[in-house]
C-alpha cells in the first residue's frame, strides 16, 4: 500500500493544470502589427517595437518578414505530439526612404490558402553535355587508377 501512496504522489506533483507553450518568433504579432501606420512608421520604429526581422526578401532587400509559431503539447492519447495554436507572418514593404509603405498580416488560415506551384527548372547540371560523357571514363580513372573500387584487378 505504501508504494502505491508514494507512485500516486509522484504522479500528482508532477501534473502541471498550466499549459506549456513553446514560442517561436515575436510575441502578439497581430497586436504589435495594429501599431504601425502606412506612411507614418519608419524603419527605426519597427526595428525598436518588433526588433530585427525573422527574414529579409531573397530578391529585394526592402520586404521585411516577421514570424510567430506558437506550438504546445496535445493530449496524451496523442503521445506528445505538438499541436499549432497560432502560425503568423507579417510582411513589411518599407520603400527607399525607410517609411512603411505596406503590410500584410497572415494568420494560419491564409497560410493555408496560398497555393504553390509543383513545376521544377531543369539546371544545365541535369544536362550531360558531350565533353561530360567523353571524359567519364578518364574520371573514373583518375578516381580509381588501380580498379580496386570496382573489384576488377584480380579477376
Amino acid at each position: 500500500m505504501k508504494i502505491f501512496v508514494i507512485i500516486l504522489a509522484i504522479f500528482l506533483t508532477s501534473c502541471k493544470l498550466n499549459k506549456v507553450v513553446n514560442h517561436h518568433g515575436i510575441h502578439n504579432l497581430e497586436a504589435k502589427s495594429q501599431e504601425l501606420l502606412i506612411n507614418q512608421t519608419n524603419i527605426n520604429q519597427i526595428k525598436s517595437l518588433l526588433g530585427p526581422p525573422s527574414s529579409t526578401s531573397y530578391f529585394d532587400e526592402d520586404i521585411l518578414i516577421y514570424l510567430e509559431r506558437k506550438t504546445s503539447n496535445s493530449k496524451l492519447l496523442k503521445l506528445g505530439k505538438k499541436k499549432l495554436i497560432a502560425n503568423n507572418v507579417l510582411l513589411l514593404e518599407i520603400d527607399k526612404r525607410g517609411m512603411l509603405i505596406n503590410k500584410e498580416f497572415l494568420d494560419q488560415d491564409d497560410l493555408n490558402k496560398l497555393k504553390f506551384t509543383n513545376k521544377t527548372t531543369k539546371t544545365i547540371t541535369d544536362q550531360e553535355s558531350f565533353v561530360s560523357r567523353a571524359l567519364s571514363g578518364v574520371i573514373t580513372k583518375i578516381d580509381d587508377p588501380l580498379g580496386k573500387k570496382r573489384g576488377t584487378l584480380g579477376r
